[in-house]
């Protein structure tokens, strides 16, 4: 026999129940506990970076070996930053270098990775927050009773039920704890995006050191040879009698020397060259990079500045920041929201056949409970972890305003070393002129008699240094605008993937 109750039976319960959960769902409105509101920046953030004003435009070198370094910048206060800023240096092996890196460098694909399990911890818990957890439950087995006389019967028994639990969130605990898994995922976005403009701005240094090494490499092989032709002819000189031993042994010393400054040189520029190869997510032993000479590099002639009251908006570490004090905040909410009561309304819905000999008996089985949980005595533990979590909260705000304190500082320290960098330049570029029109001079009255020896090894070692050090102060204004790019937060928000 089958027997299965009507259907009217069943629909005021669940109507009733139905209208229990949306009453619920409207008393959720509320959520204990602080909403979070972006920090307000203090009224100092508005003003210049600088305590005293910078030029509008730096100064420019000019000299036969100074090259586009050389270039004036003019400063444009308010003018957005593109994404791609590296292009500004209009060198296209540099783009496709770093391009190759954005592709293959294995920690922005652990930073993606990382970002989507932040995802996917908020859709979770979304899931369990916003909707029933509705579970099938099937089962069978055989048994063996007395059912009717003195005989025992085996018979088989099935269910079949459909179980539906909710836990109302009177008092936003569930939303606040969302709220904090969401502040986690925004947190690991902006780490992501920080990341992104870490790797872009390592890959521009190291190829501007690759190019500084480079060219102070050809600089000090230019020189060696000039210093072993010279030797020789002092060597003539001394085996003639025109010059004393000394001489010879000067010279070769002031060889020796710049010699010596060769095998440092090697090793750093493989050393930067490993450094390139493992930033584009390749081995050092693949080869095929790129490389780089300060000649094939623009300086870029304007400079976006963005203003001081957007850049908390902009840097991606603030925003970090910014996310991990909102997540914080919806934890003192959670914090708060455990310590009120709890209420869980369960349904469940099934049948259940038992297969008797010659006959099938049904039923129709359905049952609705609410349960409320109220913490009454825990020693404290509540009260303790609400205090904890505005604890957290305030050393969040003070990481908050450090973060802050230490953007602005970037900023400031960046456009300081632009104007700063090209007036070392420009008395750089003075120096090496001066310096070579020197040696050509005691070069000419050397060979005229008119000076002695130890006079044109001090001119050579002058022009030495002026030389290296013009190398160095072209790759500083280079290696210090790729510098104020990533300390003005890079323009990742122009990118057409990015979510502000």
């Amino acid at each position: 026999m089958h027997s299965k109750p009507h259907p009217r039976r069943i629909r005021p319960p669940l109507r009733q129940a139905a209208s229990g959960l949306a009453i619920a769902l409207v008393l959720a409105g509320c959520a204990v506990g602080p909403d979070f509101k972006t920090p307000a920046l203090p009224k100092a953030a508005d003003g210049p970076y600088t305590e005293t004003p910078l030029p509008a435009r730096t100064a420019s070198a000019q000299g036969e070996r100074v090259g586009a370094a050389g270039a004036g910048q003019t400063l444009e206060d308010g003018r957005d930053l593109p994404a791609e800023w590296w292009k500004l240096f209009h060198s296209e092996p540099l783009d496709r270098l770093i391009r190759a890196a954005l592709d293959r460098n294995p920690s922005l694909d652990a930073a993606q990775a990382a970002l989507r399990q932040a995802r996917e911890n908020y859709n979770a818990a979304a899931g369990t927050t916003y909707f029933p957890s509705v579970n099938l439950q099937l089962g069978g087995g055989r048994q063996r009773a007395i059912l009717t006389g003195e005989t025992p019967s085996e018979f088989n028994v099935y269910s079949a039920t459909v179980g539906v639990s909710y836990t109302l969130d009177l008092f936003g605990g569930e939303r606040r704890q969302l709220e904090s898994l969401m502040a986690a995922a925004d947190y690991q976005r902006f780490q992501t995006e920080a990341a992104y403009q870490t790797l872009i701005g390592n890959v521009v240094t190291a190829a501007v050191q690759e190019a500084s090494l480079r060219g102070q490499l050809e600089a000090t092989r230019e020189l060696l040879s000039a210093q072993e032709a010279q030797l020789a002819i002092v060597d003539k000189q001394v085996a003639l009698g025109a010059l004393p031993r000394s001489a010879a042994l000067s010279q070769g010393t002031l060889l020796a020397q710049t010699r010596a400054q060769v095998p440092p040189l090697e090793k750093a520029l493989a050393q930067t060259r490993h450094q390139l190869a493992v930033l584009a997510g390749r081995f050092p032993g693949e080869g095929g990079l790129p490389e780089f000479h300060l000649d094939s590099l623009r300086l870029p002639a304007e400079l976006p500045v963005s203003l001081p009251s957007a850049l908390a908006r902009q840097r991606p570490d603030i925003r970090a920041s910014e996310a991990l004090l909102h997540q914080a905040s919806a934890n003192v909410g959670v914090a708060t929201a455990n310590q009120y009561p709890q209420i869980t309304i369960n349904g469940s819905y099934g049948t259940q056949h038992t297969v008797l000999p010659g006959m099938d008996v049904g039923n129709t089985l359905w049952g609705i409970t609410a349960g409320l949980t109220q913490p009454l005595f825990n020693g404290g533990a509540l009260s303790a972890k609400r205090r904890g979590a505005e604890a957290a909260y305030q050393q969040a705000e003070a990481q908050y305003r450090a973060t802050v304190l230490k953007a602005f500082q970037n900023v400031a320290d960046s456009l300081r070393a632009i104007d700063a960098d090209a007036l070392a330049l420009k008395a750089q570029a003075d120096a090496e002129s001066k310096a070579r029109e020197s040696l050509d001079v005691n070069t000419r009255q050397y060979k005229l008699g008119g000076i002695s020896y130890l006079a044109l090894l001090d001119a050579q070692r002058s022009y030495q240094q002026a030389r290296i050090g013009l190398i160095q102060a072209q790759a500083t204004r280079y290696s210090d605008t790729a510098a104020l790019f990533v300390a003005l937060g890079g323009g990742w928000w122009n990118h057409p993937a990015a979510e502000n």
